[in-house]
């Protein structure tokens, strides 16, 4: 091994550590494989070092996130300016102790207009000393210090005074469009310079495993549906489709592949005649997978509007998996969304329907699980089946109402299944009005699921039934 490769090795070794405990399952081997890579680069090459760790270290596009976050903190670019103009550092110098907002702004326009490198970085520095606040040990990200920089430096008027510098007074309307594109991403690379800059910052003070843990975010198949932001919501959105694209081909594909199933002892003796009686050959009877029926009860108050909108979502995008797919929605009482989300439907426009025409409030609009039971069961219990898998999605928080869980034994007994799905921590079942307990009793299974790996997980386990049974999930799943 290199001397390159030995001074490199510990901080590789750190890298990696924290990209398994962000979740990005990097294992020995990709660990082998990217020490390798990096002998046949130049290192000095930051992008291309980038590029080639992540070519050996990520699998899955959802994970580069967490990737770039933790190759930033780790491998942070050092960069000293360079000699900038003295009259302009003399007079930016002048301007004494308190911060000078105008002053900054001229040598920030100044640096951005002559396209001056070591100017920038002047006047980043100087920005971040007069206006981010830093303060030595504080354990805060750099999102804090970034938002306090950016807003007194105002880049929105940043950026129209230098696009009214780049166009000419005869400027045709493509040239307009054009400079415009090109101080857009100047002012965007001039944000992720001051970025840079604040991370630097930060690593000299805390170290980088410290800022490492300080920026670690969840990977998007476990942030929790319950308490996931907008950005969150914009991912997880994004992520669902290929996600069940994936999941239904790989179900797909089981579904076609031959298992074998008990011994057919009439066509095994049959066969055995070509070998003189003896039984070479064993054949074996042909198990055809049945599809499912699928009826889904899905609470959609308060919080668990964005669980049940996932769930709908996710559970409806692998609808080809089941031979019929029913859906209800409930506060206080119940009704049909079926028709709502018919193939090809905008999922977006579906929801708004459903919120806006869905007769789920009944008397205040507070989750009565009770109510809804007794509705449910009037109004289309004559419609489950054995053939029927029914399952509730919802936290059982009742409000201190009536359960009547013997209303959901009922349904138990006339279906193939009965699952619920609750999207809170186990920790916190039967908890205050939470009345999972007396539910789980009459349940083939309940799952804790909270984020999209698991409810991944468990439309898999739906999807694929095994000799007539749900099969449990290892993780997650709880029987009373």
């Amino acid at each position: 091994m290199s001397e390159v490769d030995s001074g490199l090795l510990p901080l590789l070794t750190d890298f990696i550590a924290e990209l398994r405990t962000a979740g990005v399952p990097a294992s020995m081997v990709e660990a082998m494989d990217a020490m390798a890579a990096i002998r046949h680069i130049d290192l000095a090459d930051r992008t291309v070092f980038k590029t080639a760790l992540a070519a050996t270290l990520v699998k899955n596009a959802r994970h580069y996130e967490a990737f770039n976050t933790a190759f930033e903190v780790f491998f942070a670019a050092h960069r000293e300016p360079g000699a900038a103009p003295s009259n302009t550092i003399e007079r930016f110098q002048q301007s004494g102790s308190q911060p000078d907002i105008a002053d900054l702004k001229r040598l920030l326009l100044k640096a951005l207009t002559d396209q001056n490198p070591d100017l920038l970085q002047l006047a980043i520095r100087r920005a971040i000393d007069e206006l981010a606040g830093m303060e030595p040990g504080r354990p805060v990200g750099g999102t804090y210090y970034l938002y306090r920089t950016l807003r007194r430096l105002d880049l929105e008027e940043l950026e129209q005074r230098l696009w009214v510098l780049s166009v000419g007074a005869e400027a045709t309307a493509l040239e307009e469009r054009l400079a415009r594109d090109d101080v857009a991403a100047r002012i965007e690379a001039l944000k992720e310079e001051i970025k840079a800059e604040i991370r630097r910052r930060l690593v000299a003070d805390r170290g980088k495993p410290a800022l490492a843990k300080t920026l670690r975010k969840p990977l998007l198949e476990d942030i929790d549906l319950m308490h996931a932001t907008r950005a969150d919501l914009d991912g997880l959105e994004a992520a669902v489709e290929p996600l069940t694209r994936k999941l239904a081909a790989r179900l797909a594909q089981k579904r076609r592949k031959p298992r074998g199933g008990r011994l057919d002892f009439r066509r095994t003796m049959r066969r055995s005649l070509s070998s003189g009686g003896v039984p070479l050959e064993p054949v074996f009877r042909a198990v055809r997978p049945h599809k499912p029926e699928i009826a889904l009860l899905c609470d959609v108050s308060g919080s668990m509007a964005t669980f049940a909108r996932f769930t709908l979502q996710f559970t409806y995008a692998m609808a080809s998996q089941f031979a019929r797919m029913r859906s209800f929605v409930f506060i206080d009482s119940v009704d049909e969304v079926t028709d709502v989300f018919h193939p090809g439907v905008d999922f977006v426009e579906a929801l708004e329907r459903v919120s806006n025409q869905a007769a789920v409030v009944w008397l205040d609009g507070h989750s009565d699980y009770g109510h809804t039971f007794e509705q449910f069961w009037a109004g289309w219990g004559r419609e489950l089946s054995p053939r029927t898998t029914l399952i509730v999605a919802g936290d059982a928080r009742n409000n201190y109402r009536e359960p009547r869980a013997d209303v959901l034994g009922e349904m138990a007994a006339t279906v193939r299944a009965l699952i619920w799905l609750n999207p809170e921590p186990r920790s916190y079942w039967d908890t205050g009005d939470s009345v999972i307990g007396r539910y789980a009793r009459h349940c083939d299974s309940v799952y804790e699921v909270r984020n999209l790996r698991q409810l991944e997980a468990f439309v898999g386990q739906v999807a694929l039934p095994r000799r007539g049974r749900i099969t449990q999930l290892k993780a997650g799943s709880v029987r009373y």
